[in-house]
């Protein structure tokens, strides 16, 4: 892997006469940036991914999104991520899990994808300390109706206790049969919907502050339809899906499109893995 931006002196060397040879078809062709090409460790991804530091009391949330998608825009290949997706990616979605504080995720995703509880990793285990995180992140299923399979692991043997974000109007018999199997049911809407900006007030409530979502795509654009959504952590998949696969966010269109900024460019075979924040 290696970096394209933000461009510093170990993304960029030069030739005897000081000029840049960093970019492949710039001066010396791929030479340069072959050179800065290696394998991540994990602590250089959690640097490179690091929450931003809040400022004296600014507390307040951050909420990022880990999505990937392919060259024509598919988020998924026979309703999964995996067939887009490769090992560093994966290594990249480790790490986001391993320094947020709560992943949040939609119900159809928890049933797609076959949802696990997060787990404690040795890797990040100094880094939550100092952070003062628990041991793994939480994971919260944003679901109205409750119609989850609450005899699954993500919920029997969590090592954090799952927190399920739904409406005031939830069925009560829903909200007693998560909360018997060890949920904890979190009210973040006056009807039967959660609102997304009081999602996010409610986690941050629960002292959960750097927030990350998974999607899937509907979920991710209500986040961004409300304007609550600080972050997208991209991978583009050098793939072509074609079918009718959706994309990273869907959902009815927001009235004009909402402007975010590249802070971070990584790449490697080809996978191209960015950041961008909210202006």
């Amino acid at each position: 892997m290696r970096r394209l931006l933000p461009v510093t002196d170990q993304t960029v060397t030069t030739d005897s006469g000081g000029r840049p040879l960093g970019a492949p078809g710039e001066g010396g062709g791929e030479g340069g940036g072959a050179a800065q090409d290696h394998e991540w460790s994990l602590d250089e991804l959690a640097d490179a991914y690091a929450y931003p530091e809040p400022g004296p009391g600014e507390p307040g949330p951050w909420l990022r999104a880990n999505m990937v998608s392919t060259l024509d825009g598919a988020a998924q290949h026979d309703g999964r991520s995996q067939p887009i997706s490769t090992a560093t990616d994966m290594r990249i979605f480790g790490t986001l899990r391993g320094l947020a504080d709560v992943v949040v995720v939609g119900a159809e995703t928890v049933r797609l994808e076959g949802y696990r509880p997060a787990r404690a990793r040795a890797e990040f285990a100094a880094r939550r300390e100092a952070a003062r995180q628990g041991p793994a992140p939480a994971v919260a299923v944003v679901s109205a109706s409750l119609d989850l399979d609450f005899s699954l692991p993500l919920f029997t043997s969590p090592l954090v206790p799952t927190l399920i974000l739904t409406g005031a109007a939830a069925a009560p018999d829903r909200v007693a049969a998560a909360e018997k199997a060890g949920a904890r049911v979190v009210i973040a809407g006056d009807g039967m919907g959660v609102e997304p900006d009081r999602a996010v007030r409610a986690l941050a409530e629960l002292g959960h502050t750097r927030l990350l979502t998974e999607g899937g795509p509907r979920l991710l654009g209500q986040f961004v339809a409300a304007g609550v959504l600080d972050e997208l952590c991209l991978t583009v998949s050098p793939m072509l899906a074609v079918g009718d696969a959706q994309r990273i966010a869907g959902g009815p269109s927001v009235a004009v499109p909402r402007r975010f900024a590249l802070v971070s460019l990584l790449e490697e075979d080809g996978f191209l893995f960015s950041r961008y924040r909210r202006p």
